[in-house]
């Protein structure tokens, strides 16, 4: 599973169908693959990416499964989406097969700007890959080894639903999705955007009991394997710690709400986003994120631990 994955030995449907999968998997929500039924309106596929820190995107995803993404393609397969009548998207990525010069990348950013489309770029197989092993690596090897995908859409989201064939380390690299949030990354410090601190590690407690993530709005993301799933009796007592650091961390915040170690700036909105911390509430905050973190990592061959701590 080291080597590269040679794309260009499947069809054209199996791209598309895999593409499909791992945008399921990814978490993208009212996903619609076009290209299925043929009446795409230049459109593979179509989803809402979601993002926790920044508005969602509606996304045309453009399947190239061939030898090179030229500049008549690109042009093409933009305008189309951008000129249908249900909507111009506010984003459109390509995802081939093939390597991506830079300078197709930056004609496909610039060209879908002057369509009125804000986001626009494009993966490269190799890129496509990296974002499989980590985000769905059991994917990639059913699709390497061979082992055919549900052929329909509805079917491929019950495949994806039911996480088959999963071993407890497929199942820890899902989960390990929901800490790849700000509220894992952003260091507490004198002065932070906080408000929604508390909810957000409450919906990562909610996903590793129960297996559903949420936005911080409250819509359900996607279904992952919970803490149930796992097999090891260790590695469930192990995740079992882990809630419950999250919940001390939680607890400690509010703790810190209460006696004044974290509270509002004294501008006077009850709306404002800026929260002022004391050094010591800081550390202590800290420190208890990242033992949780840290327990996690121990079950995960390292997690992304040391990424993380190196961001704060």
């Amino acid at each position: 599973m080291v080597k590269p994955i040679h794309f260009e030995d499947f069809g054209g449907v199996d791209f598309e169908r895999l593409v499909f999968a791992y945008l399921l998997r990814a978490g993208w929500v009212d996903v619609a693959w076009h290209g299925q039924t043929g009446s795409d309106l230049g459109r593979d596929i179509i989803g809402t990416q979601v993002f926790d820190d920044e508005p969602n995107r509606r996304t045309v995803v453009q399947c190239v499964n061939r030898s090179s993404l030229t500049k008549t393609k690109a042009e093409r397969d933009m305008r189309r989406p951008a000129d249908a009548p249900t909507g111009k998207p506010d984003a459109i990525r390509f995802i081939c097969r093939a390597n991506i010069s830079s300078e197709r990348r930056d004609h496909v950013r610039i060209f879908g700007r002057s369509l009125g489309v804000t986001h626009a770029d494009a993966w490269s197989g190799g890129e496509f890959e990296e974002h499989l092993r980590h985000d769905a690596e059991f994917l990639l090897r059913r699709f390497v080894e061979g082992v055919a995908f549900p052929d329909g859409a509805e079917d491929l989201r019950r495949f994806i639903g039911d996480f088959p064939d999963l071993t407890d380390d497929d199942a820890l690299q899902l989960m390990a999705a929901v800490f790849d949030r700000p509220v894992f990354r952003t260091p507490f410090q004198g002065e932070s955007q906080l408000p929604a601190f508390q909810q957000a590690i409450s919906d990562t407690i909610e996903a590793l009991n129960t297996g559903v993530w949420r936005t911080r709005e409250g819509l359900e993301v996607r279904r992952i394997p919970s803490r149930h799933h796992i097999r090891s009796a260790a590695v469930r007592a192990t995740l079992a710690t882990v809630v419950e650091k999250l919940d001390l961390t939680r607890e400690l915040f509010r703790a810190r709400l209460a006696d004044g170690g974290v509270r509002h700036c004294d501008c006077g909105q009850e709306d404002c986003p800026v929260f002022m911390v004391t050094e010591a509430a800081a550390a202590e905050l800290d420190t208890a994120r990242r033992d949780a973190l840290r327990t996690f990592g121990s079950v995960t061959h390292g997690f992304d631990v040391e990424i993380r701590e190196g961001r704060w």
